[in-house]
């Protein structure tokens, strides 16, 4: 992907038959990221989002509030509006299909491929789902209900019109086989690519009769039928680019786009409706459809009838909008499935935020508070060489990492990248011990070099972090004296390592994380349906300090220990088990442990620990975390891809604040000698026995 010139970012037009819920918020917030990043390198960026607002889902849903449909979308278009304005959403432009230059768009695209004979009308018969808005054919149906919602189909017979969708079958196959950015990540593009491979490609239908569905956008050869609700959903990605007013070029100078992001349930309307209608209009296909996972609450799906539907509204009011972007970010791997619980949640902004980079930051500012005239000294001799060079290297290494990152949409990489940087921030200081170089005036030029070395690793993860997490990288760069407008083009000084610091007035202001603390019965998982409260013990409350208050004293106390986190519970590593008991269970017993094969699908270590390693393992139906106290005799890069065997109905336990929901195998007393792993070629989620 380029570095300069023109960048457009989009996310799906979201249905408008209910309120915004976590998975609007997942998808919106990574553009956002996207968006900001590229910004700051200097991009021109045109970022859209908007609303669906045709379809009989829409219809039925205003006949049963007793209004019109365009009241209906008219009372919770502002609902979308409004979140995007609270989790600080920097998009440029947002479209309702029920514009009316939107609807001239629509019109003049369908005129143009009946005039091209790419439409035509005949009869349809087949299974027709409602909530998804499609046929299905016999073969597909199977008890009377859809296979992807599971909700029941009527049999329908009518005349419509269709696209001659077939027609572009192979052009399309060649196209995602010679472009290999086009569909990611790499399993959805097999994906599609497999069911094109395999299957004839049938033509779309793209209208519904008036007599059945009179909200839509009438054809513009036929005023007794709408057009089909995805082909007036997908144009939007090119009617915004012709006539939303905005500072920035005008007409097709965006398309094509450089990134659709896309749940993974809509991604075959858009790799290959989209595709195939592009085709159809010689418009060039977009650079990338990114399909991402979809999101459970506590392993559960969301649905409204188990009342665990994520409010996005609610969870930036408990926890903080920078803190809820982070942890969407954070949590998985951007592509796959992830689970939402509180726990987790409570983990992220005390470990990564309260405990990272705020104590980071506390601690450096509380020390140029103490040892000098509250300005960043100028760095002297070195401190402690090799962990200086350490840490040097790996912020040189940082904005190729992060270009490298965003390129591939790979967010938790990056946030993973800049939490390393933390981390050995950390570790220098507590080897380093300001407090004590303070204390011999022989020192004065290694402390100078200590305050000056941390002062820079916060400015460069100010930087770095922004696009994440804007409002409180602000908020940090002030508190640094680092003066900087994050609304332009950043400097190529802004993320060297070098950058000077010397001289910059800091002023210290309240935690950037306020730290967490809940109830121990509350540690797993959160009353979504009555949203039970959060309580935010800081210290204005409770008299106690945040945990990013700890060094407040003249010889603050290490980083490892300033997590005054509430009581976890304490369970044994997986790879050090107690000795083997005499007593003898019986086969009824054993049976009661499921054990299974589990493929490691990343690793990474523990800040503060040298044993402990969390994984994420793959069970083939679901994705869990473990942890492990593996790190002593493995390093986290060797595990990835492995098969190992896991104890699967283990009790979820908290090893250092993080929760591990299951148990490894592995062989040794005192020390792990060895992981038990299967070598043969076995699916993720296999019985053990």
């Amino acid at each position: 992907m380029a570095t300069s010139g023109k960048f457009y970012i989009t996310t799906p037009i979201y249905y408008v038959n209910d309120v915004p819920h976590i998975g609007h918020a997942y998808t919106t917030v990574a553009a956002d990221v996207l968006a900001r990043y590229w910004r700051l390198r200097g991009r021109e960026v045109f970022f859209l989002t908007g609303l669906d607002e045709h379809g009989q889902k829409v219809q039925q849903a205003a006949a049963k509030a007793g209004i019109d449909p365009q009241m209906h979308c008219d009372k919770l278009a502002p609902q979308f509006e409004n979140l995007w304005r609270k989790l600080n959403i920097s998009n440029d432009a947002f479209i309702r299909t029920t514009d009316a230059q939107h609807k001239n768009v629509v019109q003049r695209y369908l005129q143009e491929l009946f005039d091209k004979q790419l439409i035509y009308k005949a009869d349809y018969s087949g299974w027709y789902c409602t909530f998804d808005e499609r046929f299905w054919t016999e073969k597909d149906v199977a008890d009377g209900v859809c296979p992807d919602c599971k909700r029941p189909v009527e049999k329908l017979s009518e005349h419509n019109y269709f696209f001659k969708m077939g027609q572009y079958q192979d052009q399309l196959i060649d196209h995602i086989k010679k472009h290999d950015r086009f569909i990611r990540p790499e399993s959805r593009r097999n994906e599609v690519l497999g069911f094109l491979q395999t299957q004839k490609l049938s033509d779309l239908s793209i209208s519904r009769p008036k007599s059945r569905l009179s909200w839509g956008i009438e054809l513009p050869f036929d005023t007794d039928y709408v057009t089909y609700v995805w082909f007036d959903a997908l144009v939007n990605y090119v009617s915004a680019l012709e006539y939303l007013p905005r500072e920035k070029s005008v007409g097709h100078d965006f398309w094509p786009a450089n990134v659709h992001l896309v749940g993974k349930d809509i991604l075959t309307t858009h790799a290959v409706y989209w595709s195939t209608m592009l085709m159809a209009l010689n418009l060039p296909l977009p650079e990338t459809i990114f399909a991402h996972g979809w999101w459970t609450v506590d392993s559960e799906k969301m649905s409204k009838s188990r009342g665990n539907v994520v409010d996005p509204n609610k969870m930036a009011d408990e926890f903080g909008v920078d803190a809820f972007r982070y942890f969407l970010l954070r949590e998985v791997p951007f592509g796959q499935d992830g689970d939402f619980s509180q726990g987790a949640m409570v983990t992220s902004i005390n470990g990564d935020l309260a405990n990272g980079i705020g104590n980071l930051l506390s601690r450096t500012l509380t020390m140029i508070e103490r040892f000098t005239d509250r300005t960043i000294p100028a760095s002297g001799p070195p401190a402690l060489p090799e962990l200086e060079e350490k840490i040097a290297r790996a912020a040189t290494q940082l904005p190729t990492t992060l270009e490298q990152g965003f390129n591939a949409l790979a967010f938790r990489d990056n946030l993973q990248a800049i939490g390393e940087l933390v981390s050995l921030c950390d570790e220098y200081i507590d080897k380093a011990a300001p407090w004590k170089l303070a204390k011999d005036p022989g020192n004065a030029p290694k402390l100078k070099t200590v305050l000056n070395h941390s002062a820079r690793a916060l400015r460069l993860l100010a930087v770095s972090l922004h696009p994440f997490m804007p409002q409180t990288m602000e908020q940090l760069a002030r508190q640094l004296g680092y003066r900087v407008d994050f609304s332009k083009t950043l400097p190529a000084s802004a993320y060297e390592w070098d950058s000077p610091v010397a001289d910059l007035p800091i002023a210290k202001g309240t935690p950037l994380f306020p730290r967490i603390e809940i109830a121990a019965s509350d540690t797993v998982g959160i009353d979504l349906k009555e949203n039970a409260k959060i309580e935010k013990k800081e210290s204005s409350k409770q008299g106690a300090k945040p945990v990013s208050d700890t060094l407040a004293t003249p010889e603050p106390t290490p980083a490892a220990a300033t997590q005054t986190s509430t009581p976890t519970a304490q369970a044994t590593p997986a790879a050090a088990p107690a000795p083997v008991s005499p007593l003898q269970i019986s086969i009824d017993d054993f049976m009661k442990v499921q054990l299974k094969a589990a493929k490691i699908l990343s690793a990474e270590r523990v800040p503060k620990s040298e044993k402990l390693i969390k994984l994420q393992v793959s069970l083939g139906t679901e994705q869990r975390q473990i942890v492990a106290g593996i790190g002593k005799k493995y390093d986290p890069d060797a595990l990835v891809g492995k098969t190992i065997v896991i104890v699967a109905n283990l009790k979820p336990a908290k090893l250092m604040g993080i929760e591990s929901q299951g148990m490894v195998l592995a062989a040794g007393d005192t020390d792990v000698r060895g992981l038990l792993t299967i070598q043969e070629e076995v699916d993720p989620g296999t019985k053990v026995k």
